[in-house]
């Protein structure tokens, strides 16, 4: 199997970077073929801009999707982006590593979203969902947080973390990945927060790094979280009143 491991952290030696170290180290032995795409060490500009597209479909009026689609057409995308386009084509698995930084992914990431995922290139109005662009290839979200697990429950102070997951990987099955369910390593400190003794942490980080090897192992065989799809919605895109999910006991 072909893995992308994309890292979104400013720190190489950081405990992300060593969840993509290890991820690396383990599947590379699996027999998995690697590739490692560092977003800050490679200098990914993450702002979608008019500057990117040097020949501009309307030089009057910028309009983000009209210029991807055009020049994902006219194959003239910035090098940045078809660069990152090659690496998604060629993965079969996507590892996405990063830090929950203000209740959603860091601003890097979330610009890699906006100007990767070209409109009439990687997606379109009908080739969304499970009609998108990646259908077949799996994708997975791999996250520290600051806080203990117990404070991102449904009724913790931090908020459910199924929530604060739920954009970033509705977007990855907007594009057609099959998702699976995100690996989350809480009580990660730093900057001055602290939950846990020295020695106790270090025991957490170690533990947690087991159970992130253990299961990169059987990632090939996990079931994807369950979305619905085009046939599961009327014409107005809302879930038929036949479907099961809108039963209620």
């Amino acid at each position: 199997m072909k893995v992308l491991i994309l890292l979104a952290h400013p720190e190489r030696a950081s405990f992300n970077g060593g969840l993509v170290d290890l991820a690396a180290e383990v599947m590379a032995h699996a027999g998995h073929e690697i590739e490692i795409d560092d977003l800050y060490m490679e200098g990914f500009d993450p702002v979608e801009r008019a500057s990117w597209y040097t020949q501009r479909a309307d030089s009057r009026y910028f309009a983000p999707l009209t210029e991807q689609r055009a020049h994902h057409e006219g194959n003239s995308l910035p090098e940045d982006v078809q660069r990152e386009i090659a690496r998604l084509e060629w993965a079969e698995l996507v590892i996405f590593q990063f830090p929950l930084w203000w209740h959603a992914q860091p601003a890097i990431l979330k610009g890699w979203f906006d100007r990767v995922l070209v409109y009439g290139g990687l997606y379109s109005g009908r080739m969304r969902y499970n009609h998108g662009y990646f259908r077949g290839k799996r994708a997975i979200c791999s996250v520290t947080t600051g806080s203990p697990e117990h404070t991102f429950m449904p009724f913790g102070r931090a908020g459910n973390m199924v929530e604060w997951l739920w954009p970033i990987q509705s977007s990855l099955y907007y594009v057609g990945y099959d998702v699976l369910a995100p690996q989350v390593n809480y009580g990660v400190q730093g900057g001055g927060l602290a939950y846990q003794k020295e020695g106790e942490f270090k025991e957490h980080l170690k533990a947690a790094k087991k159970a992130w090897a253990a299961r990169l192992t059987g990632l090939e065989n996990e079931s994807a979280i369950p979305f619905t799809g085009w046939d599961d919605w009327d014409a107005d895109g809302v879930l038929k009143a036949s479907h099961p999910m809108r039963w209620r006991l």
